[in-house]
């Protein structure tokens, strides 16, 4: 279903995929907007090892996607360092492939916010966290991306770095 990478080299591992999703902190979630145009946005989010979570409104053009196609991919760049004197970067990014869903149940949905709180402000008390998540939870909504396929790549350079370094 999902296509094999060509330059099989250059793939991350799932676990190499998973550490990229753990220490990035925001990424690029697809999903199919109106008319049939590609709608891509911006989103902070937390993985919690299975399932990606995001914050949104209530309305709006990404709820609206999700409830018209629920497939999405979501694009975490790692590394992009620019090496000008090769016209190339040295990159890292990882795609997760999946169905988006909006998280109805109160439950469910304050899991998902303390995971995406401790994230941001690990540091602050689980007090203050809570304080400031129920001073948003009136026009918070939760989405949840179940995750069926990922995929990393890295520059040939930054394969060949890791090999040689042992890790």
């Amino acid at each position: 279903m999902f296509r094999e990478m060509r330059r099989k080299k250059q793939a991350l591992s799932e676990k190499d995929c998973a550490a990229v999703l753990n220490r990035g902190t925001s990424g690029v979630l697809a999903l199919l907007g109106e008319e049939g145009y590609p709608y891509a946005v911006p989103l902070s989010y937390v993985y919690d090892g299975e399932k990606l979570y995001f914050h949104s409104a209530k309305s709006g053009h990404k709820l609206d996607a999700v409830r018209s196609n629920p497939k999405a991919s979501f694009c975490v760049i790692d590394q992009d360092q620019i090496i000008p004197e090769e016209y190339t970067t040295y990159f890292r990014s990882v795609i997760a492939f999946g169905t988006v869903r909006i998280v109805e149940e109160e439950e469910e949905k304050r899991s998902a916010i303390e995971k995406l709180a401790l994230k941001y402000a690990p540091e602050d008390t689980a007090e203050n966290r809570r304080n400031a998540i129920d001073r948003e939870w009136a026009p918070l909504c939760m989405l949840e991306m179940t995750v069926d396929h990922l995929s990393g790549k890295e520059a040939i350079e930054l394969v060949r770095e890791r090999k040689a370094s042992g890790k």
